[in-house]
């Protein structure tokens, strides 16, 4: 089978393509590296199952060649990261927004089944728990731009549903829960490769906020299990559906095992939010997902236990800095 990832440099897609030549498939990527970086990929150079294409999705032409080889599309390129989203609105709209409606548009042309990535950001203020599909979505006002991300990957939804609805594309949603791994980086926001790296120099451990807001973090190796399973799946067109771990925790809490696992003399800090992202900013106290769907469509759903995905994490950071 022939996959594309979009934005397969990155740290999702790149485990991806990892899985996908480790089961047999031919994998072409196409990454602009604004976030992804060929480092994540160097390691799969000449493999004969294996081409990239350094690139813009916004690039119709190439996508179209690119989408036109490929039996399947799985779209994960995309703006990233609360710190990036906020640092660059419009090209984070303009990129998943125009991106996504160009893979749709491609893969509709050539009639080939697409997975587009969506986000747990698109459930807004929740506060209770699960977090299920088909819930309705809050977000708050368009000057707190933190809501410009969850609403530009709610129109990819709107979008592919779409496709689906009116053209019976083959297209599946998946909403990741705060995918953490090996090669993710903290420059753009995310919390546990950054109190990683702040506990490994034994600097200061930020928590932003008060720290009660709380989480659930799913291994990379699971989530992309999940999706190897959800294209090889053939009763999930349609469908929106949840990867996540299940297992909740405080941000100050996780700030403190880090701690732990590391062996770290670091000092745990709050930062206000305003002082972090400026004062227009607003999270969410809580995310937590269902994962029901995504065990009835493939049998199965993230369980690495977080203590073992922190360790495993710790351990790559550790190694690179060294």
């Amino acid at each position: 089978m022939k996959i594309l990832v979009t934005g397969g440099a990155g740290f999702i897609g790149s485990h991806l393509c990892d899985l996908l030549i480790a089961k047999g498939e031919e994998v072409t990527v196409i990454d602009d590296l604004s976030t992804g970086s060929l480092e994540n990929i160097s390691h799969l150079n000449g493999n004969p199952r294996f081409h990239y294409c350094v690139n813009t999705i916004l690039n119709t032409k190439v996508m179209d060649r690119l989408i036109s080889e490929c039996d399947c599309v799985v779209h994960l390129a995309a703006a990233v990261g609360v710190k990036y989203v906020l640092e660059n609105p419009l090209s984070s709209i303009e990129t998943n927004i125009l991106g996504t409606e160009t893979a749709l548009k491609l893969a509709n042309r050539y009639r080939k089944k697409i997975l587009v990535a969506s986000t747990s950001e698109v459930y807004g203020k929740h506060m209770h728990a699960p977090l299920k599909e088909d819930d309705n979505l809050i977000y708050g006002p368009p000057s707190t731009m933190r809501w410009s991300y969850a609403a530009s990957k709610l129109v990819d939804e709107f979008t592919a549903l779409a496709y689906h609805r009116t053209k019976k594309l083959d297209t599946v949603i998946i909403r990741c829960f705060n995918t953490i791994g090996p090669r993710q980086t903290g420059l753009y926001g995310m919390v546990v490769p950054r109190f990683i790296q702040q506990a490994l120099r034994d600097d200061p451990i930020t928590v932003y906020g008060d720290g009660k807001q709380t989480r659930t973090f799913t291994f990379i190796d699971d989530v992309v299990e999940a999706i190897y399973r959800l294209i090889k799946c053939e009763k999930g067109a349609g469908e929106v559906v949840n990867i996540g771990g299940t297992e909740e925790i405080t941000i100050a809490d996780l700030a403190h095992k880090i701690k732990e696992l590391s062996g770290s003399n670091s000092e745990i800090v709050f930062i206000p939010y305003d002082k972090a992202y400026g004062k227009d900013f607003e999270d969410m106290m809580r995310r937590v997902p269902s994962v029901d769907k995504l065990k009835a469509l493939i049998g199965f759903i993230p369980e690495t236990p977080l203590d073992q995905i922190l360790k495993n994490t710790i351990e790559y950071f550790r190694a690179k800095a060294s």
